[in-house]
């Protein structure tokens, strides 16, 4: 995957295998196991995670992109969601048919004009029933 010499940089895909789990985040030991990285619990899924025990376990191998890399410590800040397609963009909007909907005319000046009188026809309603 890597030389020895090499040094990760941000951007970066690399392999790894879970080797601890905390509820703030994943554990992953790189490639060779001489660099490891953290998974923020922010960065394992695009939606809301409770629980990293439900996305990934101690020994799972993991394609993770580096965010940040510091080569004095062989430590990375590591992100799954990354390299996942977001779920937001993917979605289709329903068409809206256009023509089927009316123009609309109404607007603040024209609830303020016809206030009253929806006022004393909602009365008259009421008095009725």
């Amino acid at each position: 995957m890597r030389v020895n010499d090499m040094k990760y940089k941000t951007g970066d895909i690399a392999e790894g295998k879970i080797t601890g789990i905390q509820p703030y985040g994943a554990f992953v030991a790189l490639d060779d196991g001489h660099a490891t990285g953290l998974i923020h619990i922010s960065e394992i899924s695009d939606g809301f995670v409770r629980d990293i025990s439900h996305f990934v376990s101690v020994g799972d191998t993991v394609r993770v992109k580096i965010m940040e890399y510091d080569p004095a410590t062989d430590q990375a800040r590591l992100s799954l969601k990354a390299l996942q397609k977001p779920h937001s963009r993917n979605r289709r909007r329903p068409a809206v048919n256009k023509a089927s909907m009316p123009p609309m005319k109404i607007g603040f000046r024209s609830i303020a004009t016809h206030l009253d009188q929806w006022i004393r026809e909602a009365e008259k309603e009421m008095k009725k029933h």
